[in-house]
């Protein structure tokens, strides 16, 4: 019996243990429940801040954003409407030009209209009075003609002879100083002074320390500056400045924009150089193409080839005897204008043809002829019209007069060059001589380029290292001083420098 009751007991107690074990098994599963809830709403709320914060991020990178594209929309506007404003002005300018030639054409209509009836009117009386003449005479047309004129001859010959011969003295008088007012009245409106072309250009630099960078170890970097422009590069003990040499106005302006982007950069190498070259290169050719948009611009000359405005411009740069052309060729366009208008010629032709007549000494030291020649070829190439060419042609008597307006062009050249300042001869045959060094070196097999320098007293030649060998060069260099001392007078002697240089470029990939 006791047994019985302490194994029941037991089993109670047993069943207790479990109940209770279960019980605080529950307990701790609900507070880590309670625990594992905390930290999920703690991550929420921490998503939820995180959240708020990109959102935040984000509307003020939008914000930003919409700043920059108002901006350069704002941008984008103002530069349509300047272009809108030239065009504008440009079309303004086009339909007066329409209007005053319709109205032309209606005064010539008119014109012809009363010189019919006026005609008429004579020929009708005529006819009359040649009627009644024969009616009376008993002649035919042709008799009648021949003794009406005998007679008035015979009698009034004395007093015709007189007349004619005032009319004469008269006329020739009056024509001479009707010409006098037209030239003086073209020379004294565009006789403006004109400022002769140096040969040097003065770069500043911001320290004297910056010229042992722009020389280099052992004259590295000068030599190869000097070498892909074509000029002398002259550095002295002038503080603050560099001088830049050569009779090539565009060499000159080449080199001045690549060293001044190189002192900018500060970085002065070979390579960067080559580099600075070519964008200076590509900018000076910008800047030419703007020179021959302006030019056309302000003398009035419309519808040329985009080619032949780009190829006016490289005359910005170019001298004719100290004479800068474009100015010289925007000048003679003005004179042109103003004698056409006075002779009642084609005054668009006659601006057209003085504005383009030198075209051909942009190109003359790259092609062969005349630049006469050279620009009568361009101009047909580019499809300018064939009073134009016609006009431009016969200014040095190379072609015979056409038109009025080659009469013109050439008269305007004659102002436009012989008026007192306006040229000097000494700086032309110079500059014609460093041409003629640099034409012989180049008609040499296997020169690349070659450089007159230092006045005409030194001639830097370089060469194709493919093709002259190092032995092929000396030789090279004793020919061409041969054909320099036959072809060439020239005062001192000629340094003939050629530069044999062997560049080899590989990559690794």
């Amino acid at each position: 019996m006791s047994t019985k009751i302490i194994i029941l007991l037991a089993g109670v107690a047993g069943l207790i243990g479990i109940a209770v074990g279960y019980f605080l098994r529950l307990i701790i599963s609900l507070g880590k429940r309670g625990s594992m809830e905390l930290e999920i709403k703690g991550m929420m709320l921490q998503a939820r801040e995180e959240a708020k914060k990109i959102v935040l991020e984000a509307e003020n990178k939008a914000v930003e954003t919409l700043k920059d594209i108002k901006k350069e929309a704002k941008e984008k506007e103002d530069a349509a409407k300047v272009v809108e404003a030239r065009l504008i002005k440009k079309e303004d300018l086009l339909d007066q030009r329409q209007a005053d030639i319709d109205k032309e054409v209606e005064n010539i209509k008119k014109k012809i209209t009363e010189i019919k009836e006026i005609r008429e009117k004579t020929d009708k009386i005529e006819a009359e009075k040649l009627s009644e003449l024969q009616k009376i005479a008993n002649l035919s047309e042709a008799e009648a003609k021949d003794q009406v004129l005998k007679s008035v001859e015979k009698k009034y010959e004395d007093d015709i002879l007189s007349r004619i011969k005032k009319l004469e003295i008269f006329g020739a008088e009056k024509y001479e100083e009707k010409a006098k007012d037209i030239l003086s009245s073209a020379i004294q409106r565009l006789g403006n002074s004109v400022a002769s072309d140096a040969l040097s250009t003065i770069v500043n630099i911001p320290s004297d320390e910056m010229k042992g960078k722009i020389i280099g170890k052992e004259g590295k970097n000068i030599k190869a500056f000097e070498r892909a422009t074509g000029v002398e590069v002259i550095v002295d003990d002038t503080p603050g400045a560099i001088t830049i040499s050569s009779f090539d106005p565009v060499r000159r302006q080449v080199a001045r924009v690549a060293l001044e982007a190189l002192l900018v950069d500060g970085r002065i190498q070979p390579v960067k150089i080559e580099k600075l070259v070519d964008d200076a290169k590509q900018s000076i050719a910008k800047i030419m193409k703007e020179k021959g948009e302006a030019a056309a611009y302000e003398v009035g000359v419309f519808n040329l080839d985009p080619r032949i405005i780009a190829i006016l411009g490289r005359l910005h740069f170019r001298t004719s005897y100290g004479q800068n052309v474009l100015q010289h060729s925007v000048e003679m366009a003005h004179i042109a204008g103003i004698i056409a208008e006075e002779m009642g010629a084609n005054v668009g032709v006659a601006k057209a043809g003085a504005l383009l007549h030198d075209i051909g000494k942009a190109v003359d030291h790259e092609v062969a002829g005349t630049h006469v020649e050279i620009g009568r070829r361009i101009l047909q190439k580019f499809g300018a019209s064939e009073e134009i060419v016609k006009a431009m042609q016969a200014h040095h008597e190379e072609y015979p007069y056409e038109t009025v307006e080659s009469i013109i062009v050439q008269v305007a050249d004659a102002i436009s060059g012989s008026r007192p300042g306006a040229r000097r001869d000494s700086v032309e045959n110079y500059i014609k001589r460093l041409q003629e060094l640099e034409a012989i070196a180049n008609a040499f097999p296997g020169v690349e380029k070659s450089y007159a320098l230092q006045a005409g007293r030194e001639v830097r030649i370089f060469v194709t290292p493919e093709k002259i060998s190092d032995l092929e060069a000396k030789t090279l260099a004793r020919d061409i001083a041969a054909k320099i001392e036959n072809d060439l007078k020239y005062p001192g002697e000629i340094k003939v420098n050629v530069i044999r240089e062997l560049r080899v470029v590989e990559y690794a990939r």
